[in-house]
């Protein structure tokens, strides 16, 4: 069985860099972008079962590319997890709104990251809804 595949999409280097380890190695088949449009050139070519995106990106915000790929047919099924460092009162009720999945605060918790994951693809699997 092919891994699923995860894009983490994050302006931040070294969480480019931490989450594509973490995730390889939990045996995920992982792509990394630093910003909203290269995820959007990325999608069509690397099918994610899965997205684990920045809030705060340059140019086009997380939230209104989770709000363009949950209108869309072609992406509307991929799972959507926000990441955000700046986790203030109402954030994961707005990423929620906006069609997000799940939500995640930094600094991310390294060990319960991929039991998160893991849940939202299995729940997506089995047709339940991720959230």
């Amino acid at each position: 069985m092919a891994a699923d595949r995860i894009l983490v999409v994050d302006d931040n280097p070294q969480n480019l860099k931490l989450l594509r380890v973490l995730l390889r190695g939990e045996g995920y088949d992982v792509q990394t972008v630093a910003d909203a449009e290269h995820a959007i050139d990325s999608i069509p070519v690397f099918a994610p079962h899965l997205i684990l995106m920045d809030v705060q990106l340059p140019g086009m915000d997380g939230l209104e590319l989770t709000r363009r790929l949950k209108a869309a047919p072609e992406t509307v099924s991929i799972l959507v997890i926000a990441v955000t460092s700046y986790a203030m009162k109402g954030d994961e009720e707005k990423a929620l709104a906006a069609g997000c999945d799940g939500y995640v605060s930094k600094p991310i918790d390294v060990g319960a990251l991929p039991g998160i994951i893991a849940s939202h693809i299995e729940r997506a699997r089995a047709g339940g809804s991720s959230r």
